[in-house]
C-alpha cells in the first residue's frame, strides 16, 4: 500500500510538474502573441492617424495612367509618317514628309523623338520607308543630342482631306454668332450700347 501510495504521489508530483511546464509554455507563447498584437495595434493606429496619406499617391497614379497612355498616343499618331507622305512605288520621301521628319527630329520634345513608320504593302517598301527616313534624320545635324528612334508601325493615323477640313471650318464661321455687346453692365446699370 505504501509503494500504491508513493507511486500515486510520483504520479501526481509528475503532473503538477507538467502542468507547470506546460503553463510555462503557454505562457511565453501568450506572451508572444500578446506582444504582436500591441505591435499591431501600433502600427494600425498610425495608419489610421495617417490615412489618406499613403494612399494619395497611388491613387493619383491611377488617375493618371490613362492620361498618360492618351498623350503617348496621340504623340505616336502624330509622329507617324504615313502613306501619304511617301512616293508610290520607291518609298521615297515627300517634301512633306521631309518636313515632318525634320519637325520630329529637331523640335519635339526630347522624349517625344521617335518615327513611327507606316508599314507598306510589302516587306521591300516598308524597308525602302524606313530607308529614307533614316537618310533623312542623318541629314540633320542635332548638336549632342541622340538620334531619334525609327519604328515601324501598323497604326494608321486618322487623317482627313484638307477639302473636308475647309469646308468644315467655314460652316462653323458662317453659324457663328455674330459678336455682340451687353445691354446692361455687371453692376445692373445701363450698358453703353443703349
Amino acid at each position: 500500500m505504501a509503494t500504491s501510495f508513493n507511486s500515486r504521489r510520483k504520479l501526481l508530483l509528475a503532473a503538477i510538474l507538467g502542468c507547470m511546464a506546460v503553463s510555462t509554455v503557454q505562457t511565453q507563447t501568450a506572451s508572444a502573441d500578446w506582444g504582436t498584437l500591441v505591435h499591431q495595434m501600433h502600427i494600425g493606429y498610425h495608419r489610421n492617424v495617417a490615412w489618406p496619406d499613403p494612399f494619395n499617391e497611388a491613387d493619383a497614379m491611377q488617375v493618371v495612367m490613362p492620361f498618360e497612355a492618351m498623350k503617348r498616343n496621340g504623340w505616336r499618331m502624330h509622329n507617324t509618317i504615313g502613306h501619304e507622305l511617301f512616293r508610290a512605288g520607291d518609298g521615297a520621301l515627300l517634301a512633306a514628309g521631309q518636313n515632318r521628319v525634320r519637325w520630329i527630329a529637331t523640335q519635339a520634345p526630347e522624349s517625344r523623338r521617335e518615327i513611327y513608320v507606316l508599314r507598306g504593302n510589302t516587306p521591300a517598301e516598308t524597308e525602302a520607308r524606313m530607308k529614307a527616313v533614316r537618310n533623312a534624320v542623318d541629314g540633320y545635324v542635332l548638336a549632342g543630342q541622340p538620334q531619334p528612334q525609327v519604328l515601324v508601325t501598323t497604326v494608321e493615323p486618322a487623317t482627313s482631306p484638307g477639302v473636308i477640313a475647309t469646308k468644315i471650318n467655314r460652316e462653323r464661321l458662317d453659324q457663328m454668332a455674330a459678336p455682340k455687346l451687353p445691354t446692361t453692365s455687371a453692376a445692373g446699370t445701363a450698358g453703353i450700347t443703349q
